[in-house]
């Protein structure tokens, strides 16, 4: 598979306590295992075959090239106001080469076979999302504490892993722009793709494979769940917990 990766690596406007307590002022500089966060998920997507760019996007991309292998597939850019608003950009580029996986710079536990497992896994679908059950997570990590959408048969954490098929996932990439500030807020999501699908998640009557199919016929994409087989895939660098648990995991303690 020629395909393209997008790593995101912008900031929160304003101050980040979280990245100013590791010495800088950008999260993807964070140093973990001894190298800054973004490098590892960068390095995972060179270690896999299938990719023939990887776009690395953020507010200050010269900060983040100085930190990155010199290697002419990684491409450093400006990224756009908002992350969906950049990967709509995206759409119309005809040179970008699609599919097109999306991941993020605290995803420091990213490895090849994480990669090619949700490919693998993806194939076909106009829109796939990477999770991990809950179950499996618990079983790996039993102290972890994470953010799970509960459906029937199952409670799940994003991995952040995405892909995207072509050019016609624009319609999904404008739902994801309306509800980027309640991303946290899984309730207000659900209710936006319809109040059967919505209510039906809620009340654990519907399969998260379910939900997401009325969201397709919505939107005419073939939108498809994908369960990654490492738990570890759930597991990003978003507080000082996180980093604590991830250097203990890269260090063989944990």
């Amino acid at each position: 598979m020629a395909a393209t990766a997008v790593v995101l690596a912008g900031s929160r406007p304003g101050k980040d306590p979280f990245a100013e307590s590791y010495g800088t002022d950008l999260k993807a500089l964070i140093p973990v295992g001894g190298k800054p966060m973004v490098q590892r998920p960068v390095d995972a997507l060179l270690a896999s075959p299938n990719f023939e760019v990887i776009r690395v996007l953020a507010q200050q991309p010269d900060r983040i090239r100085e930190v990155l292998p010199d290697d002419p597939r990684i491409l450093v850019e400006p990224s756009g106001e908002t992350i969906a608003a950049t990967l709509e950009k995206m759409c119309v580029d005809p040179n970008v080469r699609w599919p097109m996986l999306v991941t993020t710079a605290d995803h420091a536990l990213l490895t090849p076979a994480m990669i090619a497992d949700f490919l693998a896994k993806s194939a076909g679908a106009d829109v796939a999302i990477g999770v991990v059950g809950e179950d499996a997570l618990i079983k790996r990590l039993p102290q972890t504490k994470r953010t799970w959408l509960r459906f029937r048969g199952g409670a799940y954490s994003g991995a952040n892993l995405f892909l995207l098929g072509g050019p016609k996932i624009r319609s999904t990439l404008e739902l994801w722009r309306s509800n980027e500030q309640n991303r946290k807020k899984a309730w207000r999501m659900l209710l936006t793709v319809g109040l059967f699908a919505g209510v039906g998640a809620l009340l654990r009557l519907r399969t998260l494979q379910q939900t997401l199919d009325t969201v397709g016929r919505k939107l005419n994409l073939r939108i498809r769940v994908v369960e990654l087989s490492d738990p570890l895939a759930a597991v990003d660098v978003d507080k000082p917990a996180d980093h604590e648990l991830v250097t203990a995991i890269l260090e063989g303690r944990a």
